[in-house]
């Protein structure tokens, strides 16, 4: 039996714990998949690169609407999934070796708790002072009759497919979904999208979601209050019935793409074993420290939250080291909200509350939604359908939730981001600076002004 005074499980977000702070412990590793985890190898990184490819196709195929009459001649699929792990596949290999030239032991085999601190490794077992627990998660595969005969695709195995298909069904409508839904659309695949809910990301502001909705139906066919009943495989693709408000469809497509939502990879480790709690989902429980149920055991990201989220799980590998390292000076996450986008078309952004979320808890709220159109750059992108939604606390004058659907979404929604989190009012950051003219910010503005 080894041990160590450190054991990192995961080498996605819990890659970048180990650092020159914490090189004074003997440290080891275990990570049986690639180094850089869901984001880097089949998540966030590489999608982005797809989506990107993806939005060039689309604003050529939209400049008509500007006056510019382009078109599209192909799309490589080859060559943009190539160009997208040809340079993300090699950095498993250069982290590993990193890792173990620098001291940190590395194990490949997947571990898994015998008792609380005392992991099994293949054929050894391993104990430490501390472990932190950063094992990740993995797709949802739903209990679909027939769904096990069929080669179908989850978010872990469609970017690396050899072909665009000619038809693609997507069983899901959260982000995963409406991302994808845009690439291979914008590629060339005719995209039906199977729903539960009555509107796509359902997650989003209703208006947002709304709006997504319908924008997301005239490009796709989309089937909502929809539940796949069974699944069957075919010469040319799969079958699907799908049992719909007015009866049954049957849906017939070349691929089918499973995005249903993630599950922690807590049962792969036998947490239970290692005495750690979990909750309903299957997630570790922790304290707002990251401290587990077992002295001395940390968790984060995937494993430990709800919010899926990269740039969460980076925050709270700053937070675990700090406590680690000062153990009298233990520190919780700031943040009052986790912002999120969805790179889809078009995009959205959003953080805090939603103003139906702000009515079911019977919060006082003042909304303001401004569309791209009324502002100069608006009128240049002939945009006719975007917009910024900001709701308000009407006596703090401090800003509860912001909603944005639309381009640069993601980066619009910055400075409503560090406005919230450091308690300034609306009116201070509507009047105390000042909005460059005629950018896309002074949508924004305009969204705050009415406050």
């Amino acid at each position: 039996m080894r041990h160590y005074d450190l054991v990192v499980l995961g080498a996605g977000s819990g890659n970048m714990l180990p650092n020159e702070e914490l090189a004074h412990l003997r440290t080891a590793l275990v990570e049986p998949d690639r180094f850089g985890g869901t984001c880097l190898n089949r998540g966030c990184i590489p999608s982005k690169m797809f989506v990107v490819a993806a939005d060039a196709v689309e604003d050529a195929r939209a400049a008509a609407r500007l006056g510019v009459h382009a078109t599209v001649e192909h799309v490589d699929w080859k060559a943009i999934r190539d160009r997208v792990f040809h340079r993300i596949d090699p950095l498993h290999a250069s982290a590993l070796n990193y890792r173990r030239e620098n001291g940190i032991d590395v194990y490949t085999e997947e571990g898994r708790f015998v008792a609380p601190k005392v992991l099994r490794v293949g054929a050894e077992r391993i104990t430490a002072d501390t472990f932190v627990v950063a094992v990740g998660s993995r797709p949802v595969v739903p209990d679909i009759p027939g769904l096990g005969t069929v080669g179908y695709h989850t978010s872990d195995t469609i970017m690396r497919i050899d072909e665009v298909p000619a038809s693609m069904v997507v069983i899901g409508g959260g982000f995963i979904a409406a991302e994808f839904g845009h690439v291979f659309g914008a590629f060339g695949s005719d995209i039906t999208i199977v729903q539960r809910g009555p509107r796509l990301l359902m997650a989003e502001d209703e208006q947002v979601s709304a709006r997504f909705t319908d924008l997301a139906s005239r490009r796709h066919r989309v089937l909502l209050d929809a539940a796949v009943t069974s699944v069957e495989g075919r010469e040319d693709g799969v079958a699907l019935t799908v049992s719909c408000p007015d009866g049954d469809h049957v849906v017939r497509a070349a691929a089918l793409l499973v995005c249903v939502g993630r599950r922690p990879n807590t049962d792969r480790l036998d947490a239970a074993a290692g005495g750690l709690d979990l909750d309903r989902h299957g997630h570790i429980v922790t304290d707002s420290a990251y401290r587990t149920s077992v002295p001395g055991v940390w968790a984060l990201g995937d494993t430990a939250n709800h919010f899926q989220l990269k740039h969460m799980a980076n925050a709270e590998v700053r937070l675990v080291r700090h406590n680690l390292l000062h153990p009298e000076d233990i520190r919780t996450l700031p943040h009052k909200a986790a912002p999120h986008a969805v790179f889809t078309s078009p995009q959205i952004a959003s953080i805090g509350l939603t103003e139906q979320e702000a009515r079911r808890r019977g919060v006082g709220h003042l909304v303001s939604v401004r569309d791209y159109g009324d502002a100069a750059y608006g009128w240049a992108l002939e945009d006719t359908t975007s917009f910024v939604k900001i709701l308000t606390d009407p006596v703090e004058r401090t800003i509860l939730g912001a909603h944005i659907i639309g381009p640069q979404a993601a980066t619009l929604i910055q400075q409503l981001i560090q406005a919230m989190e450091l308690g300034l009012t609306v009116d201070r950051i509507a009047r105390d600076v000042l909005y460059i003219h005629p950018a896309l910010t002074e949508v924004v503005e305009q969204a705050l002004l009415a406050l």
